[in-house]
C-alpha cells in the first residue's frame, strides 16, 4: 500500500485537521465557521478555501442561516464525508503496519 492510495482531498494538513475536528462532532451536528476557525487556528480566507474543496467533494456540508440580523455559517460532516475519513484512518493505519 503507498501514499497514493490516502485520500488526497483529506491528505492535506489544513483540510485533515479540519475533517478530524468534525468527525468529533456527532453526526448530524454542525460547527460554527468562527468556533472551526478558532479550534484550527487558521486564517477565515485559508479556511473557507480549504472547506471549498471539501464540500466541492461531498465531505462536509455548509449552511449559511440568518440568526437574527446576522449571517451565521454552520459546517457538518456529511455521511459521506464520515466514510471517507473512516477509510482514509484504515488506510493510514495499514501503511504504518507495514512500515519498517
Amino acid at each position: 500500500m503507498g501514499m497514493q492510495e490516502l485520500d488526497p482531498v483529506i491528505h492535506a494538513q489544513a483540510r485533515l485537521r479540519t475533517i478530524t475536528v468534525l468527525d468529533a462532532l456527532r453526526a448530524g451536528d454542525s460547527m460554527s465557521f468562527p468556533k472551526l476557525q478558532g479550534l484550527l487556528g487558521m486564517t477565515s480566507g485559508n479556511l473557507a478555501t480549504h472547506l471549498r474543496k471539501l464540500e466541492d467533494s461531498q465531505y462536509v456540508s455548509v449552511e449559511k442561516i440568518l440568526e437574527g440580523r446576522s449571517p451565521v455559517t454552520y459546517i457538518a460532516l456529511t455521511s459521506k464525508g464520515r466514510a471517507a475519513f473512516e477509510n482514509y484512518k484504515q488506510q493510514l493505519r495499514a501503511l504504518l503496519a507495514t512500515t519498517p
